[in-house]
């Protein structure tokens, strides 16, 4: 009951004996702990970042490398397919005794070979007869007149080649104009 007839003065007198009761417990970290504790998280962080580094430069060399040979052997499939068609025309010089239709025969098979690696590769002609010009595909010498459909091609000079869709060189042709 004696707490009810507390003054101000008194609670405030209470409060000062109950914090010198209680034993003054310093939770803060000196200044030197607090240093060493930021200098090791500091270098653990550079630590870190110098690994990222290390480990983005050697993405990065490594990826050139992998360009560099890609660019380097990019052919050699290609390359390998093409030793057995030049193996056979080889080998048509070297036959003593030869006709004339065995040297056509022997070409004709040479041909085949070549046809069958650029099919492999996705290697087509561009060979336009009797089609509409496309000047995206074929590359007109001249016009000349004729019966056939203007701005069809007529005649083809030298046929033209793509490559997955992507011209090589186009088609030269002659295409038709309206007779006047």
């Amino acid at each position: 009951m004696q707490q009810e007839n507390q003054t101000p003065q008194d609670e405030v007198a209470a409060q000062e004996q109950e914090q010198t009761e209680t034993p003054n417990v310093d939770v803060t970290p000196s200044l030197e702990e607090a240093l060493q504790t930021a200098e090791r998280k500091a270098q653990e962080h550079y630590d870190a970042w110098m690994y990222a580094k290390a480990e983005g430069e050697n993405i990065r060399r490594r990826a050139m490398e992998e360009v560099d040979k890609a660019r380097k052997y990019a052919l050699e499939k290609f390359s390998g397919e093409l030793l057995a068609v030049k193996d056979s025309l080889e080998a048509a010089i070297n036959v003593e005794k030869a006709t004339l239709e065995s040297y056509r025969d022997g070409v004709e098979l040479t041909l085949k070979q070549l046809n069958a690696v650029f099919e492999k590769f996705d290697l087509a002609e561009i060979n336009p007869i009797n089609e509409k010009f496309d000047p995206n595909w074929h590359q007109a010498i001249s016009a000349v007149e004729s019966d056939a459909e203007p701005n069809t091609v007529v005649n083809v000079l030298q046929k033209g080649y793509r490559l997955n869709d992507r011209v090589l060189r186009p088609a030269l042709v002659m295409v038709a104009k309206a007779k006047d």
